[in-house]
């Protein structure tokens, strides 16, 4: 009997490529001919350009050209949109977004000259060159400070600096529950911003062919077609025919990648211009004040108990910044992605959420790993924590209280969830983590000065995305079978997944396969990566793909076999006819397919299938992590010593790469809760983490030997594969368990709320404050 390979823990096969040095990725592209661009960018949060010299940097050796906005605007080049609708209270400000400047900046990074050069040190020498005078105006960085009247007006079409106000919930009932509450605990909680920092920075190359005024834009991207339709559609305003999006290897997404910039738009539109190829990559630094952040999310939060402490109602009121423009989703995360998952694995009966989106002098805000999800669960997280501490409840106990425990469970935000393992999950993480023995551990970390902290904290992740996807599967003149998907991988194993799936469909063995992505010519449509879809979209696209090539399969079986059709049938790689002997293996049927003299009349040569995967249905993954840290009262510094992770992803096709995410995903989570802060100077709006040397990433020696693992007892009937989203879980649950490890360190100093990240600084003073308010009860 044939081996299944779902389920199979393979090793990666794109890894070997890889590690060879064979990966293909945009810097790396020998394109003949190719122009550098190089962006001047402002170095002001807000300011107006009152001169621009330009002529120096032309004349220049080696400089094609020197572009300003005017120059876009005289050729009808159009604005950045922002895509995203909401059901907004307050409708949706979008600011116009060219791609250069048009006379006064907004954040400091702001595009306002584009040079294009023979070679990159000729295009930076040339920005060098331009003379540009600024007359600085007032700034202001954070969202509450943007909202008090005497702030200053970024935008005039956005009073007081209002992108939007959404609502979502029954304010009604949330109120009246809060009313005949026994207890009510509440808090400030930030969700503090961070940039994503993958391996490899943006980079793009843009070329026009002449003859067929098309355009090819080849990117570090995740999402080809949503790229094409945005530029093709409100940039370049052509048929999408006319705009072929490439993206090969990518080194990192986690969002970022997924919206459209100004750069992109550039390379394009200077290629045509020019009549060469035009490539831009960019660095650290410029990928830190270019590219979107994530998070940024402060939020007052309030959680009602009754006097048995079941939970009644939860309620939040946040500011969300966007930044000084709306990235292409950039709305999205923090209105109906977090309130989807707002009260997360727990039965509260009602909800209700306000969140206003503020413009502000800094980057853009769009989806970062996770996207509204883990700024839903934090909240709720440290409430049920903060509500442990303030009723005497054991917050284990709690939690037990109040987790869904009956499927189908629909919550107050109107999500119906299938199923899960959730009281399951937090058992098996209390277990596995080794609660019975804290106290012992917590006395020998007291005796060595330190102060040792438990934390727990359960998660609730909605994934889906964009409710469509399609994929291909078409057997090859060389005897390969290639599946096209338009989903795109940036790191996640789809080349080793997903012929794990039509492995085991077709009966073949998965070196029969080659995995194709990331270009627009490929398929006719795809929606890339982002929400943890890929596999419940892009895989069931695959799987209904797959099924239709054997359908194919079985009309060309019988006509070859001569049998009707209702008595063939396909079984591990044979077409049969049942009740005889008569059969032909796939790959020779395949063979025969090529030739239209084999084939039943109007049957189209080939053995091929294709298919839309359309599903509104989300995934529900969900978990519980325990986390226990050790922190020095004399430093602050927090070690993270233990790491437990329980969570239930439903089925799982490759067991090994699914775990990788997940610990992927749990660094980043670490990385928010103990490391990055993107921090501005309130004056000047200055980006102070803007470089490695200032914004601290996590490094090996910051993570601890995960325990735990992944269960695959509740599939979910969402999808034909019973999978649930693993891309973005860790970065959902790790933040709130380390914050809560953090403070049940702290709890014995009377400290129980303290912000993220908790860096040495900030743990040092919270604990010399305390230290302060003991010898001063009065104060």
């Amino acid at each position: 009997m044939r081996k299944r390979y779902q389920g199979q823990s393979l090793d990666r096969l794109e890894d070997l490529r890889f590690l060879t040095g064979r990966g293909r990725y945009v810097a790396d592209d020998a394109v003949p001919g190719v122009l550098h661009a190089y962006v001047l960018r402002s170095p002001h949060a807000f300011a107006r350009i009152i001169r621009l010299e330009l002529e120096a940097a032309r004349a220049l050796p080696g400089v094609a050209a020197v572009f300003t906005e005017a120059d876009l605007a005289a050729d009808g080049i159009g604005e950045l949109p922002c895509v995203t609708v909401i059901d907004a209270v307050e409708p949706i400000v979008v600011p116009p977004r060219p791609a250069l400047a048009p006379g006064v900046v907004r954040h400091v990074g702001d595009p306002v000259v584009c040079i294009i050069a023979e070679t990159q040190e000729a295009a930076i020498a040339a920005g060098e060159a331009v003379d540009v005078a600024y007359e600085p105006l007032p700034c202001v960085t954070a969202p509450a400070a943007a909202l008090k009247p005497d702030a200053p007006l970024i935008w005039p079409e956005a009073p007081g600096n209002s992108a939007f106000l959404f609502r979502k919930g029954n304010a009604a009932a949330v109120a009246a529950a809060f009313a005949s509450a026994a207890h009510v605990v509440e808090c400030d909680l930030v969700n503090n911003r961070v940039v994503a920092a993958p391996l490899e920075t943006r980079a793009a190359i843009g070329v026009h062919d002449h003859n067929s005024d098309r355009f090819l834009l080849t990117l570090t991207g995740q999402a080809v077609h949503d790229t094409r339709r945005v530029l093709a559609s409100s940039v370049f305003r052509i048929p999408l025919e006319r705009m072929r999006v490439v993206v090969p290897d990518v080194g990192g997404g986690f969002g970022m990648k997924n919206y459209v910039y100004p750069e992109y738009v550039l390379v394009l539109w200077a290629a045509k211009k020019l009549g060469r190829p035009v490539r831009w990559v960019s660095d650290r630094a410029e990928d830190f004040v270019s590219s979107a952040h994530g998070r940024d999310f402060i939020a007052r939060a309030k959680l009602a108990l009754d006097n048995k402490g079941r939970f009644l109602a939860l309620d939040v009121r946040a500011l969300a910044n966007m930044g000084a423009y709306l990235s292409t989703n950039g709305p999205i995360s923090s209105t109906n992605a977090a309130a989807s998952a707002m009260g997360g694995v727990y039965d509260i009966p009602s909800i209700s959420v306000e969140v206003r989106g503020v413009f502000t002098n800094t980057q853009p805000v769009d989806a970062y790993r996770g996207a509204g999800k883990p700024e839903a669960n934090y909240l709720i997280e440290r409430l049920v924590n903060l509500a442990a501490v303030r009723t005497g409840i054991d917050a284990v106990a709690l939690r037990r209280r109040n987790i869904v425990s009956q499927f189908p469970h629909r919550t107050a935000m109107g999500m119906t969830i299938d199923g899960g393992r959730f009281a399951a999950n937090l058992n098996d993480a209390i277990a596995l983590a080794g609660f019975d023995g804290f106290g012992k551990r917590r006395r020998q970390s007291r005796k060595a000065g330190f102060l040792r902290g438990i934390g727990v904290a359960c998660f609730l992740e909605t994934a889906r995305g964009v409710p469509t996807e399609f994929a291909r599967a078409a057997f090859e003149a060389d005897g390969t079978v290639s599946l096209a998907v338009g989903t795109q991988s940036n790191g996640q194993g789809h080349e080793t997944a997903w012929p794990q799936i039509a492995a085991d469909l077709l009966g073949l063995p998965i070196d029969a396969f080659r995995f194709h992505q990331g270009d627009t010519d490929l398929l006719p449509d795809g929606h890339g990566h982002g929400g943890a879809r890929s596999m419940h979209m892009g895989g069931t696209a695959l799987v209904l793909a797959i099924e239709k090539l054997i359908g194919k399969g079985r009309l060309i079986a019988a006509h070859l076999l001569q049998s009707p059709l209702d008595q063939v049938s396909f079984e591990a790689g044979r077409f049969v006819v049942q009740g005889t002997g008569r059969a032909i293996e796939i790959r020779e049927l395949a063979d025969a397919a090529t030739d239209g003299a084999n084939l039943p009349e109007g049957l189209a040569a080939g053995l091929e299938g294709s298919a839309t995967n359309d599903c509104a249905l989300y995934t529900f993954p969900n978990g519980c992590h325990v986390a226990e840290v050790e922190i020095d009262p004399d430093t602050g510094l927090v070690r993270l010593d233990r790491y437990t992770i329980v969570d239930d992803f439903g089925s799982l096709i490759n067991p090994r790469v699914a775990l990788g995410q997940v610990h992927g995903g749990v660094a980043q989570g670490i990385g928010q809760s103990l490391l990055e802060h993107v921090v501005f100077d309130a004056a000047s709006g200055q980006l102070l983490s803007g470089s490695l040397m200032d914004y601290a990433l996590p490094r090996a020696q910051d993570l601890p030997i995960f325990a735990g693992g992944l269960n695959d007892e509740a599939p979910t009937a969402s999808n034909r594969l019973g999978v649930k989203g693993t891309g973005q879980a860790g970065s959902i649950a790790a933040p709130q368990t380390i914050m809560n490890a953090v403070l049940d360190a702290l709890a014995p100093l009377g400290i129980h709320e303290l912000d993220m990240p908790a860096t040495p600084f900030r743990v040092w003073s919270a604990i010399q404050a305390a230290r302060e308010a003991g010898r001063n009860p009065q104060r």
